[in-house]
């Protein structure tokens, strides 16, 4: 979920949930918050926490954006480097 969150530069306000579906922490999720400035390389994002074994966790997500179709903007493609604190 997303909106606009600047009035001078592409900026969104996202909400992310991540649901893992394989390996070690199947049905598990973590949830990513924040400011997001789609042109600024690189931009940081919080994770405010998550379910099942990432229940209470914390940590951060540093995004890279290497492609937007600037015509459409139906494709584009972002890299996220995910750190998580989990108990």
């Amino acid at each position: 979920m997303y909106g606009s969150a600047s009035q001078t530069e592409m900026s969104f306000a996202m909400v992310f949930n991540f649901a893992l579906t394989q390996g070690k922490y199947k049905g598990s999720s973590f949830c990513l918050l924040g400011r997001n400035p789609i042109f600024t390389n690189p931009r940081e994002l919080a994770i405010v926490g998550g379910t099942g074994a990432f229940r209470f966790s914390r940590g951060y997500a540093i995004l890279k954006t290497y492609y937007m179709d600037m015509q459409t903007g139906a494709s584009t493609i972002v890299e996220y480097d995910v750190y998580i604190r989990h108990y």
